[in-house]
């Protein structure tokens, strides 16, 4: 093995075992139930989300119900692991699909510029110019509330963000010298783009789709608060947050709980997102 590879996995493995630092065990582990709520809600969820038991509504937590009950008597910890997987895979699937659309348009208009480079950042402009909740109430009055919906909803109001930084990304690499030594040497602009220049701009792409998360999450949350997202008896946290505001005298831990299970999603997310930007950024080395 060669020591320019010796190094260069040695130089990995730190960047690997450094995420265990003591400050992100705590992230990894929300991280991880976050994951498990989406892969496998069943192992977290003690009853079925819609089951009701109507002589135990509004129950403190206990042994029986560990979070409590709704207004229903439905398991609020089933309500929130199926609520939760349900604002993941929204959240998940918006800013993933706002990376697939976002990101070959930033990379078309900073590569080529001119004309198209033009009409895509206007498109990109026009976009950041409509009002988020104008946009939520169009298309959701348009087509219903759903998943598909929310999901094309706040792509919509992210696809600017991953176009504009995939723009910038091209614009300041396709200067560079190894970019330019391609070219001379007969590379055509298919290679330059996919094979030398979008492999260079996939570190800030990460962390603005870790911060996307978070956001991602918000917003879905403030969309089904105002009643524009997922409608019951489905259930998300910002729909169990409206709904539990009825009953904050009575049970405010039925508030409480999908308001910490936002609190604490949003808040790892986003400290993930700034460490991948500390690993990631090359003047932080």
């Amino acid at each position: 093995m060669s020591t320019e590879r010796k190094a260069r996995e040695r130089s990995w493995w730190r960047g690997l075992t450094s995420l265990f630092q003591p400050a992100m065990l705590p992230v990894l582990a929300w991280l991880l139930l976050l994951l498990v709520m989406v892969v496998a809600p069943g192992l977290l969820a003690p009853l079925p989300p819609s089951e009701m038991h109507a002589i135990d509504r509004l129950q403190g937590p206990s042994d029986a119900y560990l979070l409590g009950t709704d207004e229903y008597g439905r398991s609020l910890l089933s309500r929130v692991v199926y609520g939760g997987r349900l604002t993941l895979l929204i959240a998940l699937g918006s800013i993933a699909l706002a990376t697939v659309i976002g990101v070959p348009l930033g990379t078309l208009a900073g590569y080529y510029e001119g004309l198209l480079g033009t009409v895509i950042m206007r498109f990109q402009d026009s976009l950041l110019s409509i009002p988020g909740i104008l946009l939520a109430i169009l298309l959701v009055g348009s087509f219903g509330p759903s998943v598909l919906v929310l999901i094309i909803t706040i792509a919509a109001l992210y696809l600017p963000r991953f176009a504009r930084l995939q723009y910038g990304s091209v614009l300041m690499i396709k200067e560079r010298s190894f970019v330019e030594a391609s070219r001379a040497c007969g590379a055509h602009d298919a290679w330059l783009l996919w094979r030398t220049i979008l492999p260079n701009t996939i570190p800030p792409l990460i962390v603005q789709a870790t911060l996307g998360i978070a956001i991602a999450i918000l917003i879905e949350a403030g969309l089904s608060y105002m009643g524009l997202g997922i409608q019951p008896p489905a259930a998300t946290w910002g729909l169990m947050l409206k709904t539990s505001q009825t009953y904050v005298r009575l049970a405010p831990h039925y508030v409480l709980i999908p308001g910490l299970f936002l609190f604490f999603s949003i808040l790892s997310f986003n400290l993930l997102g700034d460490w991948l930007r500390d690993k990631l950024d090359p003047r932080a080395r």
